[in-house]
């Protein structure tokens, strides 16, 4: 493979397609652990050469309980990724999570069960007991956080990502829960993905778009403004990568 895509997007919930990024080529990665979601989307956005993954699949039908992460983060890898920005739609729990903002977020607290969460199998011949004490990474969080500043962007810095289950949504009562638990925002994915870009040795940071309140966190439906609040969120972060894309990458390269 002649060129190496050193930064990776990987699309959420709303974002299955990017913003002013037309793909120049797309490839099928085969890995030990099966086929990744979509083909790798490879081609430059805002003259930066990036790899751009949806989680969900092209059509978003994949659930997040049964979306193939190992095989995922494995195939960015095999096109050179040592870099990850991961895009995630949330709700907001603290106060300050209102729908339409964005969040880069420094902790999580995993309640998933039953995924593959790790690349150790039976047969491996090392155990990666990695370092998880900071589950997202430092430099590249303070890169787009020092981006959104320099741009007057109200990102939130820091905050709690409760990672549930899914698909289905979260009860009032789990909400209540997760906020004595500490956690500003809940959503499906980030793990095991953090965990196995850990593995791997991949930079990884999240972009969390707020796109509504959690359950009893207000009166209205919670699906009712979602793809407005989506949209919202949506232009602030493709304000965010046009103006910070290349500083992020030269960290990396």
């Amino acid at each position: 493979m002649s060129r190496k895509y050193l930064f990776a997007i990987i699309g959420g919930t709303g974002n299955t397609q990017l913003a002013d990024f037309s793909p120049d080529r797309k490839e099928w990665i085969e890995t030990p652990w099966g086929r990744p979601s979509a083909p790798v989307m490879m081609g430059d956005l805002y003259s930066v050469p990036i790899a751009f993954l949806p989680r969900h699949g092209l059509e978003h039908k994949l659930a997040p309980h049964l979306i193939n992460y190992r095989a995922n983060l494995w195939a960015l890898d095999a096109v050179g990724v040592s870099q990850v920005l991961a895009l995630a739609a949330v709700g907001g729990i603290s106060r300050e999570m209102i729908p339409g903002r964005l969040l880069i977020p420094d902790q999580l607290i995993d309640y998933t069960h039953g995924r593959s969460e790790t690349y150790c199998e039976p047969d491996s011949e090392t155990i990666p007991h990695i370092d998880f004490t900071d589950p997202f990474d430092s430099p590249l969080r303070r890169q787009v956080i020092q981006t959104a500043e320099r741009i007057g962007l109200p990102v939130v810095s820091c905050g709690t990502y409760a990672v549930t289950q899914g698909p289905r949504l979260e009860t009032a009562a789990e909400i209540l829960r997760l906020e004595r638990d500490g956690c500003d925002v809940v959503g499906m994915t980030v793990m095991p993905e953090a965990a196995l870009a850990r593995e791997l040795g991949m930079a990884y940071a999240c972009c969390a778009l707020v796109s509504n309140w959690a359950a009893g966190k207000n009166d209205a439906p919670i699906l009712r403004d979602i793809n407005r609040n989506m949209d919202e969120a949506k232009a602030q972060l493709t304000l965010l990568l046009r103006a910070g894309l290349p500083s992020w990458i030269s960290e990396y390269s």
